[in-house]
């Protein structure tokens, strides 16, 4: 379903001369079928990656970009990073609706309580069980701040 939002979105970008939205859309798009074509090669079947794998990936380009922006804004470069923030609105139209604060807290602990997490060595299992439950809901870098410290 993603897939074919992402293609029809493509389609509309190119009818409405959208050139930021046309290449931004392309660049997921191609990232998409590089994982489709790895995932194909580590013995998958043939129909691709899932839905929670297209979110992650669609999260960690919006992750890319914030680092860009940042990168930029050292640097003087204001027009690139307004470019960045433009793409990052256009991904962020695929991604459902994000956690606040308050509710990723919530989810935090209450992965950490269901996973019996008690030391900083349980990380790796809560992170785990977090990206399997909210994938494409939550930014993972501020979850994963929380459960160090919760846990550490």
């Amino acid at each position: 379903m993603l897939r074919q939002q992402l293609n029809d979105a493509l389609k509309e970008a190119m009818k409405s001369k959208q050139g930021r939205a046309v290449s931004t859309l392309r660049l997921i798009l191609a990232a998409l079928k590089d994982r489709d074509i790895a995932n194909r090669t580590e013995g998958a079947d043939d129909a691709g990656i899932g839905e929670d794998q297209i979110l992650q990936l669609l999260q960690s380009m919006i992750k890319q970009r914030r680092d860009s922006i940042e990168a930029y804004l050292k640097g003087g470069r204001q027009e690139l990073a307004d470019g960045e923030a433009e793409e990052i609105e256009i991904i962020q139209r695929f991604l459902p609706k994000q956690m606040d604060d308050d509710a990723l807290a919530e989810a935090v602990g209450h992965i950490i309580a269901e996973a019996g997490a008690s030391s900083i060595k349980d990380m790796g299992n809560v992170m785990g069980m977090l990206r399997g439950k909210y994938a494409g809901q939550m930014d993972f870098g501020k979850a994963s701040a929380l459960v160090k410290a919760r846990l550490g």
